[in-house]
């Protein structure tokens, strides 16, 4: 009795967790690591009788060397699971899956060496982690990766591997059809001495940083990777002294076009052929050195431009910023906010990609809106301090994109006879557009919305924004809102990968200067204002593609602080082509 009441009062958070059937626990600050010394470098074996939980944060915490047993027979139905800089390793005891839910598993900034079977991740065979899509083991100590890594986690489409000492991959990562789903792979500040042509059966590879490490050539199948998108080569010394300079500053195309005709220092079959192809690749790399230095200046140029600079609220004299009211918490809890400057939109099919963008973020980090939802708008538009709220659906009104003023209640049942008439005509049950999305406000007696200064909505997730706050080719300078039911990490990881999205469409609008922007004429007239040159984007054509991200802070109605964003942790795996100033 008097240790179960101890136990209670070393570890409040799990009381309240369970009595409130919460579904993320965050433990973190400076009492954990007395708390989990006295439990054996463990964590409390209570902590596994948490069956709802779907995020789990233990971070911080220098005593914790294991995560103790039952963690995965007790929590089935996690779906992220971060435990950075702690103390864990040389190995995991036990292992920690199988895990049948988990996407997101962070264990970056802890002391693993190696992940054998049974101290490992989980199982090969079956699978241990089925849905595993993000696998951060950046900043520990290990000198080799588990030979089944791809078949414990099938699914995997983001693997950080930085900062470690791996003198080699697995031969069997790269094996065809492994890891089919893989898109990002950081393996930076490492001892690598070599990688396998067969990196090129990672179809879906876009993203690749093996800087600084010890590589002496590029494999020339790398340019068969049909998605690449994005290389860090950077800080290996390579036997090819041109490749050496091109990874130093030229643009990915170019150095992938190099090692497809066969540049000097890349051993392929096909480059070493004879007759016209080998011809044909002669004269593709005389054509190149015609193009002289100053094309290679350009694309130097080009890719040290591209920088995120995140404004601390320190630096902001007007920041935004968003109230939150207690209602919210039993309709759609967690938001986060940011402002970013400097975006061209103007320019071609810029908006097009950015909102595709967001369609296709909806779509798969936000599972079709159910785990969060984008909202974003045009600054200028943006009267704060915001409020996010919940209102009744008869009082909620709000003038919803390409629509008059409605209440919420209408809205909803117009969209669902929209819905429902659409079925009828295709004569099918799926449906298409906002219809998709009622069924998330299926028992709510109250909906959430965010409300400016003026009193006007202009945000009603996970439905739609206000026309007021509407993006248009003139939008230079964007506020962004995330909001989500479960979780809010979500929120970061959803916002982190919308402004990253930003900073690439920049880069492409950038480096391609598509026809068809608007002239200033036709701006300042759609504007209605003279541009401000400091907020111009074609300011950033000029002098480089910087986005200024700003800080935003969501308070409680007292003024304390719930979140801000971007925090010191945030935008923390931005691609190897990013720069982000803090």
């Amino acid at each position: 009795m008097a240790a179960a009441a101890a136990a209670s009062e070393a570890w409040p958070e799990l009381e309240l967790a369970e009595r409130e059937r919460r579904r993320e626990l965050l433990l973190t600050g400076p009492g954990l690591e007395e708390r989990v010394r006295a439990a054996g470098g463990r964590l409390p074996p209570r902590l596994f009788t948490l069956p709802l939980l779907h995020y789990l944060e233990v971070s911080g915490c220098g005593s914790l060397r294991e995560p103790g047993p039952g963690l995965a027979q007790g929590l089935p139905q996690l779906h992220s699971l971060v435990l950075r800089r702690n103390a864990l390793g040389p190995g995991l005891r036990p292992e920690l899956g199988p895990l049948p839910a988990l996407r997101v598993l962070d264990l970056s900034g802890n002391a693993l060496e190696a992940l054998p079977p049974g101290q490992g991740l989980g199982p090969a065979e079956p699978p241990g982690l089925p849905q595993l899509q993000s696998l951060n083991l950046s900043g520990n100590r290990l000198r080799e990766l588990p030979a089944d890594l791809a078949l414990c986690a099938p699914r995997l489409q983001s693997l950080n591997l930085t900062a470690n000492c791996l003198d080699s991959f697995p031969a069997e990562l790269f094996r065809p059809g492994a890891l089919p789903l893989l898109s990002e792979l950081a393996a930076a500040d490492n001892c690598l001495r070599e990688l396998s042509p067969d990196i090129a059966h990672l179809a879906s590879l876009k993203t690749l940083d093996l800087s600084n490490n010890r590589l002496s050539e590029i494999p020339a199948e790398l340019a068969d990777c049909p998605k690449l998108k994005e290389i860090n080569f950077r800080g290996n010394k390579l036997k090819d002294r041109r490749l050496e300079k091109m990874v130093s500053g030229c643009q990915t195309r170019s150095i992938l076009e190099y090692l497809r005709v066969g540049g000097r220092g890349c051993s392929r079959g096909r480059a070493r052929a004879e007759g016209p192809e080998k011809d044909e690749g002669r004269k593709k790399r005389r054509e190149k050195r015609r193009e002289g230095s100053e094309g290679k200046e350009a694309a130097v140029d080009e890719a040290g431009r591209l920088l995120l600079q995140v404004l601390h609220v320190s630096e902001n004299p007007a920041p935004l910023t968003v109230q939150v009211t207690p209602a919210v918490r039993d309709v759609r809890p967690f938001i986060v906010g940011t402002v970013v400057r400097g975006m061209d939109l103007q320019t071609g099919n810029a908006l097009r990609r950015f909102l595709a963008s967001q369609t296709k973020l909806h779509e798969d980090l936000c599972e079709k809106r159910t785990a969060a939802t984008i909202a974003t708008h045009d600054l200028r538009a943006v009267r704060g301090p915001l409020l996010y709220a919940t209102r009744p659906p008869q009082d909620l009104k709000v003038v919803p994109l390409g629509r008059r003023e409605v209440k919420a209640k209408d809205l909803v049942r117009q969209l669902q006879l929209e819905a429902e008439e659409h079925r009828k005509q295709k004569r099918r049950q799926n449906v298409s557009g906002l219809h998709r999305y009622l069924h998330l406000l299926d028992g709510k007696e109250n909906y959430p919305c965010l409300v400016d200064a003026d009193g006007d909505v202009i945000s009603f997730p996970p439905i739609t924004n206000s026309e007021k706050t509407k993006i248009k080719k003139t939008t230079s300078d964007l506020f962004l809102e995330v909001t989500s039911a479960t979780s809010l990490q979500i929120c970061k990881e959803v916002m982190d990968a919308l402004v990253l999205k930003m900073a690439e469409i920049n880069k492409y609008t950038l480096e391609n200067k598509e026809e068809g922007s608007l002239s200033d004429t036709e701006a300042d007239g759609v504007s209605g204002q003279l541009s401000d040159p400091r907020m111009d984007p074609s300011a950033g054509r000029d002098g480089g593609a910087l986005l200024v991200v700003e800080q935003v802070r969501v308070v409680d109605e007292e003024g304390h602080l719930k979140v801000v964003y971007p925090s010191k942790t945030d935008l923390a795996a931005a691609a190897a082509h990013i720069t982000v100033v803090r």
